[in-house]
């Protein structure tokens, strides 16, 4: 008996695609507390995983090679975080008068705005003494952890560093896995997708860790010129806020212009530090990125901009982080399926030429 292949119509593949989407965001953001550490711990073990071969090659055992290069890790980030750490709980000491200045400063400019366009301030004057209020009474320690556990409220700091070592340990048994579940005339492309996927994450994340360190050091110095208070914390933050696409440099802008206004006497400096910001982002984006952080993968801004907002809705501050990578490994997959080659064309910023199409009455001639 022989059977016909049928194909479904266009709409039935488009609804099978957006409820099993659907499902799949809905088990993202119900296991995310299993799958964030997982996440976090396989993009750790690419990166590192390069590190852990040097070692292999020059005579260390693999699993010595593994906890020396984790240890080091560990290191690095603890001096990190107690850098921090420092920073925030000096800046958490002067909050109640961080927010009075700028309650003050707040005042004036509704009082200002009012005489020329007839508003009645009263109640909004209530509602900023009121968050006036809550704002001093929040506790400075927990400001000084907001900053410092921003990427580890979610995660568990024991879960993934277990994870890390077990993923770089059991790392062949997972290729060879990822060969056996295909049959042996895809196994050529399933390397290369295994292959090109660790390029683009390994290059992509080492990339973002060395701009981070640039721009956060130029915001650093040229708050510091500008004689700014808090500035290396504040070069720190906006180098960290940069790491998320587009809306992060205007988080760090407005930060660093709220802080100028409340610390100088003059509100000019609000202006230089904008004007430094530019100049910083001009540097960023026009030497920086396309030399250093340029992947193999191009994303375009509006799928760069939506997948940091749905990252945000799933996860929070940590989905922001990862969802550049996780969408650059999606299209690499896309771009080696044929039936998926469409969406993946979608995702990037390739430009087709415009096809100008020609009037109809011209056709009727």
């Amino acid at each position: 008996m022989t059977y016909k292949s049928s194909t479904l119509p266009f709409y039935a593949k488009a609804s099978i695609f957006f409820v099993g989407l659907s499902a799949l965001l809905a088990i993202l953001y119900v296991a995310q507390s299993i799958i964030l550490p997982l996440i976090f711990s396989f993009i750790i073990a690419i990166l590192l995983n390069p590190v852990v071969n040097f070692f292999v090659r020059i005579r260390i055992n693999r699993v010595v090679a593994i906890i020396i290069t984790m240890l080091l890790t560990i290191i690095i980030i603890a001096a990190f975080g107690a850098f921090i750490y420092t920073q925030a709980v000096n800046f958490s000491d002067s909050w109640p008068l961080f927010v009075k200045k700028f309650t003050v400063i707040v005042n004036q400019t509704i009082s200002y705005a009012s005489g020329y366009l007839n508003i009645q301030p009263q109640i909004i004057h209530a509602w900023i003494t009121k968050t006036e209020h809550e704002l001093i009474n929040i506790n400075g320690s927990s400001i000084g952890q907001t900053i410092v556990s921003v990427g580890s409220i979610v995660t568990s700091i024991v879960l993934i560093p277990v994870y890390t070592f077990v993923i770089l340990y059991y790392k062949p048994l997972l290729i060879e896995f990822s060969h056996r579940l295909f049959n042996e005339e895809n196994q050529s492309q399933v390397g290369v997708i295994v292959t090109q996927t660790k390029s683009v994450v390994q290059h992509y994340l080492v990339g973002l860790i060395i701009e981070a360190i640039i721009v956060g050091s130029l915001n650093a110095v040229g708050l510091l010129l500008l004689g700014i208070q808090y500035a290396i914390l504040l070069g720190v933050l906006g180098a960290l806020l940069n790491m998320i696409p587009y809306i992060g440099g205007l988080i760090a802008i407005a930060l660093f212009m709220m802080v100028a206004l409340v610390t100088k006497s003059s509100p000019w400096f609000a202006l230089y530090v904008l004007g430094v910001h530019t100049f910083i982002q001009i540097i960023d984006n026009d030497f920086i990125v396309p030399k250093i952080v340029a992947s193999k993968v191009k994303i375009n801004a509006f799928f760069s901009i939506l997948v940091v907002l749905v990252g945000d809705a799933l996860w929070g501050i940590p989905g922001m982080f990862l969802s550049l990578p996780l969408l650059a490994i999606v299209k690499v997959i896309f771009d080696h399926i044929e039936s998926m080659k469409p969406w993946g064309f979608l995702l990037g910023d390739t430009m087709p030429p415009i096809l100008k199409l020609k009037p109809i009455w011209k056709k009727n001639k």
